[in-house]
């Protein structure tokens, strides 16, 4: 079995391509970044280049899109339209033109936006960003594709966010702050937050490659799912120390989110602080993945152990080998 990976130089795509090589599948890698683990299985590729595709996934039995326009400060805007999805309209006619039957791509459940407390794949559509329009957008254009030919057969992964070794996102950046004792905890923290180990992602990518015709729909989450109180105590607990938390008033943090959004705005820079980034971490960010629950599918790492080890590599071990800047 033949299998390409969009956007396969990234994060997930280097863990999933790991698995499957170990697992004995012919792999290639689509990017339009060289991948530093895998040069050798890489080809540039750009979804917003439909001829360019046809060339690389000729062969291909299954099609992986991981490829994205995903940070919040992305400029122009009009790549998440183009990337997102331009690049799923394309990858559907090309797999059209070449007879390629199975599709797995990863959305996210940024399609739901602010969502309620344990919303699964049933959940109101209601992103408040481009990113979760334009993945919302790219899922619609993968179901015109599978309807158009009975054989076909779409699997959708909307992940939460997604931590791991190597990678410089979101998570990483509140790890960092946690573990150098310069946490600046903005609200009560009893906020959940779900997450998602990079190794189970990958895990349950290849779960899904031998799923037949028809929709699969998944959200994925580890669990359980931490509070942000919780977290810091486990993050104290791994690195075996005692530190008290001082909890900042949320109005307090969102009013210099704005001035760093201000700020922003006359420097004309990218800041890590925003008003938008203050709001998503003091909410609720708890999913369900129902229809995980009516599979086999095991994760093979827990949540706990999941941090342990991001927390080892990062910040005891400071490993630097190899980074993805990914939010």
């Amino acid at each position: 079995m033949h299998i390409i990976i969009i956007g396969g130089s990234g994060f997930v795509g280097t863990r999933l391509t790991v698995r499957l090589l170990a697992s004995g599948y012919s792999v290639k890698i689509a990017d339009k970044n060289n991948s530093a683990k895998y040069p050798q299985l890489c080809v540039y590729t750009d979804v917003r280049n439909p001829e360019a595709l046809e060339k690389e996934l000729a062969g291909s039995d299954i099609v992986i899109n991981l490829a994205a326009e995903h940070r919040d400060d992305v400029t122009p805007k009009s790549l998440y339209d183009d990337v997102n999805v331009t690049g799923a309209e394309n990858v559907c006619k090309v797999c059209t033109k070449l007879g390629i039957e199975k599709i797995i791509f990863t959305s996210s459940v940024a399609v739901y936006g602010f969502a309620p407390i344990g919303t699964d794949e049933t959940g109101k559509i209601n992103y408040f960003n481009d990113y979760g329009r334009t993945k919302w957008l790219a899922e619609k254009k993968y179901r015109e594709w599978l309807v158009s030919d009975p054989k076909n057969s779409l699997t959708i992964i909307r992940p939460t966010v997604i931590f791991g070794e190597q990678n410089r996102g979101n998570v990483y950046n509140l790890l960092r702050q946690i573990t150098g004792g310069k946490f600046p905890m903005v609200g009560k923290g009893t906020n959940v937050k779900s997450m998602a180990y990079v190794e189970n992602v990958a895990a349950f990518i290849e779960y899904n490659l031998n799923n037949g015709h028809g929709e699969h729909l998944f959200n994925y989450i580890d669990k359980p799912d931490f509070d942000m109180n919780t977290l810091v105590t486990e993050v104290n607990r791994i690195l075996d120390k005692s530190g008290k938390l001082f909890h900042w008033p949320y109005w307090l943090g969102y009013f210099g989110g704005l001035c760093f959004d201000l700020l922003a705005k006359i420097l004309h820079k990218k800041l890590p602080i925003s008003s938008i980034r203050v709001k998503k971490f003091c909410s609720n960010t708890m999913f369900e993945a129902s229809n995980i629950k009516k599979t086999d599918f095991k994760a093979p790492v827990s949540l706990v152990e999941g941090l342990e080890r991001t927390i080892k590599y990062e910040f005891i071990n400071k490993v630097t080998d190899q980074v993805f800047y990914t939010e």
